[in-house]
Order: C-alpha cells, then structure tokens, then sequence
C-alpha cells in the first residue's frame, strides 16, 4: 500500500539500483535495435524471468527540462504515445511520489492495455538528473486491465560536455508485462517502444 512506504529507504535502495545498472559493463550487453540515434541493449534480469533493456541517445535540449518531460507531472501524457492515463496518487515531496498509469495496447493488441502503479523519485545524478520508479503492489485493481509490474528502472540525463545544451539520456526498463506473451513477441514491442520514446520526446521538446 502507498501509506506504508518507507519512503526514505525506498527511494536510496531504487538510486543504489539504478546506479549499479549504470555501471555494467558493455559486454554484458547485446544489442536489440538501433536506429540512426538511438540504440536499444537487453540483456537477463535478475530481478524476473525477462529482460534488463538499456536505451541511449542525444536530446537537442538542457538535462532539467528534458527531466521535467518524463518524470510523473503534466508534460509525460501529453507527448508520451504509449501511456494513456497517468494520476499521481501520492505526493510525498522531495521528489517521490506514487503515481497509476495505464499503456495502451501494443502489436494489433496482442499485448492488451496494461496498467501499473509506481513509487517514483527524481534526485540529481553527477551534473544531471536520474528519475527512477518501481512498482508497488497496490488492490484497487481497474477493470479491463492486466496489471503489469516495473523492477527498477529510470533515466540518467547528463549534459553533454561539449555542448551543455544537448544532453545524453540513459534509460534502463525492466517491465514484466505478465499475462501468457512470448518473449520474442515482449522483446520486440519493448525495443520499438523505447525508440519511439525518443522520437516523442523529442518532438513534444521542439514543438514547446
């Protein structure tokens, strides 16, 4: 429940995780997409039967405004395709909050709209900013929804050093989808998602 968080404790074991991902080594990785400027990496969790997946790429914009577009708050259902409802259930302050999202359905709907319920926190990373979340188990279930689950995942945001007006983006996701899915048909649909991520973000930042 939301109201038994310890949201200290909480908040630095999700940093500690995330940072540990951000310092595995490249060979542990093998790639699963890559576009012109943006690569996708998975490789096995070890948190659940599925995939770690790593994203990067360049964003043309400063590290707190791109920050403030995927973090829980009023830009992320405005831009991000894939989500399709977001409340922040919870506001703690200091960067935490719980928030409920619902994804819409992917691949025709052979993965059906899923819906989730996250512990978030935003706190600053080196000279940029790391937003991360987990899920949280939670009875109010909405109707017409498989309820998914998130293992550790966030994006670092740093500016680049020759140009503090660009910054890379790092994002690690590990979303057990559940429900009966192929792994191959999971492995595709989160690759793409994760490069159309860039693309969205992108474009909601250079239209605004």
């Amino acid at each position: 429940m939301e109201n038994q968080i310890d949201v200290p404790s909480m908040s630095t074991k999700l940093q500690k995780t995330l940072i540990q991902y951000h310092s595995i080594p490249e060979e542990a990785w093998s790639v699963a997409k890559k576009s012109s400027d943006v690569t996708v990496w998975r490789k096995p969790s070890e948190e659940f039967g599925g995939c770690l997946y790593k994203v990067e790429g360049v964003v043309k914009d400063v590290t707190n405004r791109i920050v403030d577009y995927i973090r829980p708050g009023p830009y992320r259902l405005q831009w991000d395709s894939l989500m399709t409802t977001m409340d922040i259930i919870k506001d703690f302050q200091q960067g935490c909050c719980v928030m409920r999202y619902t994804t819409a359905g992917q691949l025709l709907n052979i993965i059906s709209p899923r819906e989730f319920i996250d512990f978030s926190y935003t706190t600053t990373y080196e000279d940029g900013l790391l937003t991360c979340g987990v899920s949280i188990e939670h009875e109010d279930v909405r109707p017409h929804c498989v309820r998914g689950f998130n293992h550790p995942c966030g994006w670092f945001c740093v500016p680049l050093q020759n140009n503090p007006e660009h910054s890379f983006l790092t994002g690690y996701i590990q979303t057990d989808l559940r429900g009966m899915l192929p792994q191959s048909t999971v492995d595709f649909a989160m690759a793409g998602s994760l490069v159309n991520f860039y693309s969205d973000l992108r474009k909601a930042l250079k239209k605004s």
